[in-house]
Formats: C-alpha cells, structure tokens, sequence
C-alpha cells in the first residue's frame, strides 16, 4: 500500500489524460474535433487546480518510434507530438516511464504537485504502476479532463468507478474523434454512477480568450476576432 497516499483522503484529484500535442493540436497525428474550445476549458481546469492545490495524476501515451506501417503513428516515443501541452505541466512534477513496473514513492502526493505516469496502450489500468496508484490513493472525488472521450477517458472513468471512488467528468474539457461514440461513452459513464459538468459550473468562466497553443489558422483567426472584440469593449 501508498501509506501516505490512504492515511489522508484528499478532498480531490484532477485527473489528466493525455493532453498531448498529437491529440489536441490542429497539426497534430490524431486530433480530436473542436480542439481549441476543448483546450480552452483544459486550461481553465488546470487554472483552477493551481489556484485550489489540488494534486493532479497526468497519464501520458508513448509508443515505439519505429518505421512499420502497422504500429500506431501517433504519441511516438521521441517526438514533438508526443509531449504534453505545456499549460498542461506544473513545475514540480514527477515523471515515470511505461515500463511494467509498480513501485512508487511513499510520500509522491505530498512531493510534488503533478504526477505523470506513460503508458503503452489505451487504458491507463493495462498499466501495473497506473493500476496501483489509482486504485491505491484516496479521494472524495475523481475529476477527469483530456483526451479521448470515448477511448482513454471513457477506460479512466469506468476503471475508478468500478473500484468504487467517486468521479466527476468535464465535459466540455474532454475531446473525441467520434460523436455518436462519445455520447454513448457519456451515457454508459454516467449510467455506471459518474457525474457531468461542464467547466463554467465547475470552476468558473474564464476571460482568456486565446489558448496560446495551437498555430492553425482557424485558432489564429478566433484569437484575432475574440482581441478585437476585447478592444472595442474597452
């Protein structure tokens, strides 16, 4: 057991599922639709766990970056789009590779503000050490963010609920590739005993009106539009 993880139930943990350039920018392998206004609510969540001290467990795909048609193109091991936004990383982190591993440090939580922990494979709980720390920390809720909806997120959520923690979803704040597969993700979530919000209920609004991320002309063009129209109010 983590026993400065259980000793003390944590009011809540902020979970963060690969918000990874690949998934979340225009230019990325396999980004999901609606991406800036997805980005713009994870920034809005990661603005309010900085503000409240909440501890955040970021998972974080990885695959072998190898020249093979089959192998999954995206996230490669090495590459920029691999890496997590960086309104997605808090200073005082810890990282920990997919290695098949369990072992963790006692006082991890207590150390450092983020956690981030790789993984091989879409469900975080395929991996030991992620296996561990989820199931093992304690919390009187689980708050999911990320990437995708009806992959990563939906596995997260349903692997925590089913070894009985509490979970909230964003969800404004989670990106799919497929709407028809995300709205029954959501309903089979929420079915199961998971709660949904959306970000302006859960942590406020925001007066950010560019992510200050993506570089695609769409995002470009709404930040240059949202600018003028701050001007003209003030």
């Amino acid at each position: 057991m983590i026993l400065q993880l259980v000793r003390a139930r944590r009011k809540q943990i902020l979970v963060d599922i690969d918000t990874q350039k690949d998934f979340l920018l225009a230019g990325g392998k396999a980004c999901i639709g609606n991406h800036r206004r997805v980005l713009a609510h994870i920034r809005r969540v990661m603005a309010w766990a900085r503000y409240r001290n909440v501890p955040i467990i970021s998972t974080a795909e990885v695959h072998p970056n190898h020249n093979n048609e089959n192998e999954v193109c995206y996230c490669l091991d090495g590459t920029d789009g691999q890496k997590k936004i960086r309104y997605t990383l808090f200073n005082n982190r810890v990282s920990f590779a997919a290695d098949g591993n369990t072992d963790l440090p006692r006082d991890m939580l207590r150390r450092y503000k983020q956690v981030i922990l790789h993984k091989r494979c879409v469900d975080p709980f395929d991996e030991p050490r992620i296996d561990r720390l989820l199931s093992e920390v304690r919390a009187n809720e689980f708050i999911l963010i990320g990437t995708s909806l009806e992959g990563a997120v939906e596995a997260t959520a349903l692997g925590l609920l089913q070894r009985g923690k509490k979970v909230t979803v964003v969800v404004d704040a989670v990106g799919s590739h497929n709407k028809r597969e995300a709205r029954l993700a959501l309903r089979k979530m929420e079915t199961k005993g998971a709660k949904l919000i959306e970000t302006r209920r859960f942590a406020g609004v925001s007066r950010l009106r560019h992510v200050g991320v993506c570089d695609c002309e769409s995002c470009r063009r709404l930040g240059r539009k949202a600018k003028v129209g701050a001007q003209e109010k003030d």
